[in-house]
């Protein structure tokens, strides 16, 4: 089966999108950071190092130290698909970071994104 093509891309170039969303609401980058650490395991060096490297997203999460098990509590849809139902792990993961970058966009507390 054929790769989808975002999984190549790499997290540092999205990064900037989700931080200009979180911004654009109020929000602040070490929240962005925030989550994207609660959801990987990773400390902030190792987010940084992954930024610079400029890591694709299959990887990142492939490398990922501890993938938060409370990530199962995200659920609702993402770009018309419910989480709970995407069967690929790693595109689950990716939608799961989305999901809770939309969350701080939309003013939700970080204690609910971070399912507290």
């Amino acid at each position: 089966m054929k790769k989808h093509r975002v999984y190549s891309i790499s997290v540092a170039s999205v990064y900037p999108h989700y931080i200009a969303k979180a911004e654009k609401k109020g929000r602040t980058q070490a929240e962005v950071d925030e989550i994207i650490r609660w959801l990987t395991g990773y400390s902030a060096e190792q987010l940084a190092a992954h930024l610079e490297q400029k890591t694709n997203f299959e990887d990142f999460f492939a490398q990922a130290p501890r993938l938060n098990p409370a990530r199962s509590l995200i659920t609702g849809v993402i770009c018309g698909v419910r989480i709970e139902e995407i069967e690929d792990s790693l595109m689950r993961e990716l939608r799961y970071l989305d999901k809770m970058i939309d969350e701080l966009a939309k003013g939700r507390p970080m204690a609910k994104i971070l399912r507290a």
